[in-house]
């Protein structure tokens, strides 16, 4: 014996898959979220791939002390020093310090560039 079918089945299917469709949040601004969250995840990312590829993940670590040699041998040469959470930063300069002071040793200039300081003995 045949079933008897409801003659308003395809339309409760319809709407109830409607409703489903209809269901999300109309607000132009709730995917800008989702944007925020992706850049950041992104320029996390970013950070630690240049700190890989610079082979410097002593920077990641609060305990290591640090020193960084910027443009070296040049005029424009940096010293940037960590030591814990502490930054100091150097700049070089060609000027000519003097004063009254005490011999500690003596510098060399290697033939290759290399500076090499020997202190004195005592």
């Amino acid at each position: 014996m045949p079933r008897d079918r409801n003659p308003r089945e395809p339309l409760l299917r319809f709407s109830q898959h409607r409703r489903l469709l209809d269901s999300h949040d109309d607000d132009p601004l709730s995917s800008v979220a989702n944007l925020f969250d992706v850049a950041m995840v992104f320029a996390v990312a970013l950070l630690l791939a240049l700190v890989t590829h610079f082979r410097l993940p002593e920077l990641l670590s609060a305990q290591a002390d640090l020193t960084i040699l910027k443009n070296p041998g040049q005029p424009n040469m940096e010293i940037i020093r960590r030591k814990g959470r502490k930054l100091e930063h150097y700049r070089i300069t060609p000027r000519t310090l003097g004063g009254e002071g005490q011999r500690l040793g003596t510098a060399y200039r290697l033939k290759t560039g290399e500076v090499v300081y020997v202190p004195d003995e005592g």
